[in-house]
């Protein structure tokens, strides 16, 4: 069922930004990775794209359910714990990631009970959503 709402909400994340194209935040809302303060990452609304960096805690299975998604745990510079969910039909999958590891984003944030998850972290190749990212050990996967 939690798998069923996921797909639902980004299936409908999607199709908003699609016909309501938002750009990216300027810089004084999309702060550079590893800049981030608590009090930013605790205002995150739904559907805003958010740049940010934080340490591995847990690799997950992948989500083989329609698209793929390479997905793990991880905690911002804050304390707080977001799932990151990377399409890896549409961009490289982070084969050397290991939990520890520090891990840079830029994607499309999405609340949930557990914390969150930030998705879109890849290009759209329609080109109707913000592209996004992933970066570990100073490779850009998008």
């Amino acid at each position: 069922m939690k798998r069923l709402v996921f797909i639902v909400v980004v299936v409908a994340a999607y199709y908003a930004y699609e016909r309501f194209l938002i750009p990216e935040l300027p810089a004084s809302r999309a702060q550079t990775p590893g800049t981030q303060t608590s009090a930013r990452s605790e205002q995150w609304r739904s559907g805003e794209q958010v740049r940010g960096s934080g340490t591995v805690l847990r690799l997950l299975a992948d989500d083989n359910d329609g698209s793929r998604h390479q997905r793990f745990i991880l905690e911002l510079n804050s304390g707080r714990t977001v799932l990151v969910a990377h399409n890896i039909d549409l961009a490289p999958r982070i084969s050397s990631l290991r939990t520890g590891d520090s891990v840079a984003f830029y994607g499309q944030y999405e609340t949930n009970p557990q914390g969150g998850v930030i998705h879109w972290t890849h290009h759209d190749p329609r080109g109707a959503h913000v592209a996004g990212w992933l970066e570990h050990n100073g490779r850009r996967y998008d």
